[in-house]
C-alpha cells in the first residue's frame, strides 16, 4: 500500500496519538468525507491577498498538498471555486488553509479536499506577493506548528495533522500499534465486554456509580 493510502487509512486521530502535530481544532474539512494525505508545499500569503496561492497552484507537482498561511488575517476567502478547479485539474491532492474559504458548494462539486477555518465571502486581492516553498507557521494545537516542504499532511473529518518528514517512519510505526490496539478493544466490545472492563477503568471514582463492584478486570493499577 502506498504511504498516502496508509496514512489516510490510519486517520488523523491515531497519527496525533503517535507523534503527529495537529494543526489546530479550528481547522475542518469544507465538505463531509474530504480527506487527503500528501507531502506539503508551503504557501505564505500577504494578509488579505491570495496571489501566492495562484502561483502555487500553477507550479505545484501533482499529488502535493498546499498548506497556506494567511499571515494572521484569516477572514478572507483565500481559496474559492476557481482555485479549487484549477488545483484539481493540476492533480493537487488538496489544500489546507489556516483561514477562510468561499464557494464551498463549488469546491465540493469539484471534489478537491479543502480544509479551512470557516467561510468568508470577502474577496482577497491578487497582487501583493507572498512566498511559495518557504516554511510556514500554522496556528497549531497547543502551540504553532512549522510546516516545511516535504512534510506529510494528513486531513480528514477530525482535522489536519503534520508529520515532519524526518519522523514519518517512526510515527507510522507507532500509529500501526495504536490502530492494532484499538481494534482489539473493538473486538472485545463486540464480544460483550464493557469499556470499563476492557480499558481497566475504576468507575467508583465517579459519583453515581451504581454497579455492584469493579469490572472483572479489577481496579486500574
Amino acid at each position: 500500500m502506498a504511504l498516502a493510502d496508509t496514512l489516510t487509512a490510519m486517520g488523523t486521530a491515531a497519527l496525533t496519538r503517535s507523534g503527529g502535530r495537529p494543526l489546530g481544532p479550528h481547522l475542518f474539512p469544507m465538505w463531509p468525507g474530504a480527506r487527503l494525505a500528501a507531502q506539503a508545499l508551503p504557501v505564505r500569503c500577504v494578509p488579505g491577498d491570495n496571489l501566492a496561492v495562484h502561483v502555487a497552484v500553477a507550479q505545484a507537482a501533482p499529488r502535493t498538498a498546499l498548506v497556506v498561511d494567511p499571515a494572521g488575517d484569516p477572514d478572507y476567502g483565500y481559496v474559492d471555486g476557481i482555485i479549487a478547479v484549477a488545483a484539481r485539474l493540476r492533480g493537487i491532492a488538496g489544500i489546507v488553509v489556516d483561514g477562510c474559504v468561499r464557494d464551498v458548494a463549488a469546491v465540493a462539486r469539484c471534489g478537491l479536499p479543502l480544509v479551512g477555518t470557516g467561510v468568508s465571502t470577502r474577496e482577497p486581492g491578487h497582487d501583493a506577493g507572498g512566498a511559495v516553498g518557504e516554511e510556514v507557521l500554522m496556528s497549531g494545537d497547543p502551540v504553532p506548528v512549522p510546516v516545511r516542504g516535504g512534510d506529510w499532511i494528513v486531513a480528514d473529518d477530525d482535522g489536519a495533522v503534520c508529520l515532519p518528514r524526518a519522523h514519518v517512519s517512526a510515527i507510522v510505526a507507532a500509529a500501526l500499534d495504536v490502530v492494532s490496539r484499538e481494534q482489539q478493544v473493538l473486538d472485545a466490545l463486540s464480544a460483550g465486554r464493557s469499556t470499563l472492563d476492557v480499558l481497566n477503568l475504576d468507575p467508583t471514582r465517579v459519583a453515581g456509580w451504581e454497579g455492584s463492584g469493579l469490572p472483572s478486570a479489577g481496579r486500574a493499577r
